[in-house]
This record gives structure tokens, C-alpha cells and sequence, in this order.
């Protein structure tokens, strides 16, 4: 799980900003999205332009040097604050794994160059490098025949590179590592719409309804529609070697994907990637509801509650999600001003389960602190 996330001088975030997930407060409701004292499922609030979409490429930065799986690069273009005083992003993020804590910090002078990364488990440095001095080693059991090597001109990440080339002694510090390097590898970010592509988690450029139909779900697909009030009549065909969804209709059948509305496409780009995150570890879903009505996004929120084992984020500006009966206070969370804490953390006032927690935030509630 994650525990925290910190970011500084990356994009709109000139100062650190922390994203403190394992500091839940101790609500009696919804207590089944606390797992291993970490917020597991979350919804983050903001304005437009106050740095949802950047907070996820932050987070998303990691998969970049130590992973091989889909990246947004042309997100990462204008990399450090314009303001910033300093010439490199720093970032940390702090795991936890089976009771074990890894804490993972890093600098970069852009998406690609990394000056400087340090990994610890249980608060011991086992893999430092500095991509300047060129200087570092790893402590970790089996990888020792590194050390020579690892003092090299290579730009390739230190981490990623041990992960790599060392067949690991199988011992408690090297199972939180691999731990570690498997959560990496199953994180996911997505957009509401096919377009915006997605990082992490896979490689290529699967087809929404080429995606629903090898997963065999063009029924369940139907059902799950009917449930959110669109209601077509769906079957797959191979059209000139491709896979397409079609909808029957009394007069003549079409294309899903070439008759319906924005909102249904977003609402097909969500089932693709529903069906598949269940077998992710943490997954960000940016503007997430921007085609929905306020209904539809409540359902889908209850949803993806309903995952067990993922860390879920979303964003929003749909202050009507703000609900007790979603989430709880302290999974709600107010992004702005380079911070983002929960309501919970955003006043003095103990926060009840019958609190309106929108009428609240409307009223100002959560505007101190």
C-alpha cells in the first residue's frame, strides 16, 4: 500500500505538497476502505487548474525509470516549477508491506535524468546511488557483485537496475523489496476518455471493445450499461480483422462506438479499464466524472468501493460525491494553495457519519486549517 506521497518543484507544486494516505482518522462507517492503517479507496476535490491531473503524473513519475510499462511522456513536458529556485523535482513516496516500510526518494532534473535515488526497507538504506558523484552501492543479500558495476556512467535507475541483474538470497528484505517492485509495476492511471491514453499497468494500444470482447465481457458490458440506465442490445463482430461491439437496432444494427454519446464512451473507457484493475495495486482515475450525471458518478464510486486489495483514487469536481454514505471524511480530500488534506484534517469540528458533508463544504467549512 501507499502510505504517502511527497512532491516539490514539480509543475504547478513549488513547494513540498504531501498526499498522506496512512493517517486515517477512527470513523466507526466505511471502515471496510481502511486496510493496514491506509485510506484505500479516495476522492480528490479541486478548482480547475489547482493540480489534480499534475498530482497524478507525480505519483505516475515512479513508473517512468523503473518500470518498462505504457508512459504519458508528453505529460511531463514543462517538468519543474517555472518559479522553482531549485534545478530538479524531488519525490518520496513511503510504502507499506506486510508490516515492513519502504521509503523510496529520488531527484530529477527532468522526466528522463535522474541525479540522485535512495531506497530503504525498515529504515535501513539498502540501494543509494548519486547519478553526479557516482557514488552508491546496495546492500541487499545477492546483489553484492553489483557494487563494482553499479558505479558506472548508466543513466538506467539503481533500483531497476539491481531488480535486474542480481538473483536476490530469499530472505525477508529481499521479499518486501520484490514487494515493493510488483506494486510499481500494477499501478494505473487513466483518463475518462480513450483519448487521453492511460500510464502503467500494461504496454500498448488495446481497443476498448477489442479489450471487452477477448475478456468475453460484451454481456456483462450490456448488463453493466442497463444498470446505469443506457440500455442497448450488444453483440461482438470481426470487422475486416478488427473487433468491434455492435448495438441491434429494428431498422438496422450500427456501431457502438459510432453512435453514442461522450458520456457512454467515457462510461466504456471505465468498464475497460474496471475489468481489468481489479489486478492492479493502485489506480488513479483523472477527471474522472466529467460526462456524468451526478448519479452515474455515485454509482460508479459505490463500485469501485467494492474492489478489494487496490488503492483507488479519483478526481472530481462533483461536490455532490462529498457524502458520508461514499466514502468518510477522512477518504474525501481537498486539493489547493500546493496542499491536499482530507475534510477531516480541514477543521476543528468532529466530523459525524449524519454530517452533510457538502452543505459543510459549501458553507466554508473546510476552508481553514
Amino acid at each position: 500500500m501507499l502510505k504517502k506521497f511527497c512532491v516539490e518543484n514539480f509543475k504547478n507544486f513549488k513547494d513540498k505538497i504531501t498526499f498522506d494516505l496512512g493517517s486515517p482518522s477512527n470513523y466507526g462507517f466505511n471502515s471496510e476502505i481502511i486496510r493496514n492503517g491506509c485510506v484505500t479507496k479516495g476522492i480528490i476535490y479541486g478548482v480547475n487548474s489547482c493540480g489534480k491531473s499534475n498530482l497524478g503524473l507525480a505519483i505516475f513519475d515512479i513508473i517512468v525509470h523503473l518500470t518498462e510499462k505504457q508512459k504519458i511522456m508528453q505529460g511531463y513536458d514543462s517538468y519543474l516549477n517555472l518559479d522553482g529556485r531549485k534545478s530538479f523535482a524531488e519525490f518520496e513516496y513511503v510504502f507499506g508491506f506486510d508490516g515492513h516500510e519502504v521509503v523510496y526518494k529520488y531527484k530529477k532534473k527532468d522526466v528522463n535524468t535522474i541525479l540522485y535515488e535512495s531506497l530503504s526497507i525498515d529504515e535501513k538504506e539498502v540501494i543509494y546511488y548519486d547519478f553526479v558523484s557516482r557514488e552508491g552501492f546496495t546492500s541487499l543479500a545477492g546483489s553484492d557483485t553489483l557494487n563494482a558495476s553499479i558505479k558506472n556512467e548508466s543513466p538506467i535507475s539503481r533500483v531497476k537496475y539491481v531488480n535486474n541483474n542480481s538473483i536476490l538470497v530469499d530472505n525477508t528484505e529481499n521479499q518486501v523489496f520484490k514487494q515493493f517492485i510488483n506494486f510499481v509495476e500494477r499501478m494505473l492511471l487513466f483518463y475518462s476518455l480513450d483519448s487521453r491514453g492511460y500510464e502503467g499497468f500494461m504496454n500498448g494500444s488495446e481497443g476498448i471493445a477489442e479489450g471487452i470482447i477477448n475478456s468475453g465481457k460484451v454481456d456483462d458490458f450490456q448488463k453493466f450499461l442497463a444498470e446505469n440506465g443506457i440500455v442497448y442490445d450488444l453483440y461482438a463482430v470481426d470487422e475486416d480483422g478488427r473487433k468491434v461491439i455492435y448495438c441491434r437496432f429494428q431498422n438496422e444494427d450500427a456501431s457502438f462506438f459510432r453512435i453514442v454519446s461522450t458520456g457512454t464512451r467515457s462510461l466504456a473507457v471505465f468498464y475497460y479499464w474496471y475489468i481489468k484493475m481489479k489486478a492492479a495495486s493502485f489506480v488513479f482515475i483523472d477527471e474522472f466524472d466529467a460526462f456524468y450525471h451526478y448519479e452515474l458518478s455515485e454509482n460508479l464510486e459505490k463500485r469501485l468501493k467494492k474492489i478489494e486489495g487496490v488503492q483507488i483514487f479519483t478526481t472530481t469536481h462533483n461536490t455532490n460525491l462529498m457524502s458520508n454514505d461514499i466514502l468518510r471524511p477522512d477518504c474525501h480530500f481537498i486539493l489547493g494553495d500546493n496542499k491536499i488534506k482530507a475534510i477531516s484534517q480541514r477543521t476543528e469540528k468532529e466530523l459525524r457519519q449524519a454530517h452533510n458533508l457538502q452543505k459543510m463544504y459549501k458553507a466554508g467549512a473546510f476552508d481553514g486549517c
